[in-house]
């Protein structure tokens, strides 16, 4: 079974970036959709962006589109989430999260899910 662990998290200023990994055991990363999802307090967890297993397809959420960028590096295992121009309403526990075959925004769609890795953004 993969596992992946997430890192990166922390606490920036309005505008500031982070970069986000999420590394993942085993050699089948490849094989997987990586999604990254977010849960603010209170609030349902949500999509943010995906990536296909190839690397050539990505998708966002019109929160994020134009400020945040998913890439993977299946060499690696890992995958990547870059938080520019971040806003206080970034503010959220951020996910990783695996699956086969075709890509999903819906979080019942994933089985493999890491720990989480905490985002802060202050005004």
């Amino acid at each position: 079974q993969v596992q992946v662990v997430e890192s990166g998290g922390g606490l920036v200023q309005a505008g500031g970036s982070l970069r986000l990994s999420c590394a993942a055991s085993g050699r089948t990363f490849a094989f997987y959709v990586a999604t990254w999802f977010r849960q603010a307090p209170g609030k349902e967890r949500e999509f943010v962006a995906f990536i296909i297993q190839n690397g050539e397809v990505t998708n966002y959420a019109p929160s994020v589109k134009g400020r945040f960028t998913i890439s993977r590096d299946n060499d690696r295992s890992t995958v990547y989430l870059q938080m520019n121009t971040l806003e206080p309403e970034d503010t959220a526990v951020y996910y990783c999260a695996l699956k086969t075959n075709i890509p999903s925004a819906s979080v019942k769609a994933y089985d493999i899910w890491g720990q989480g890795t905490q985002v802060t953004v202050s005004s």
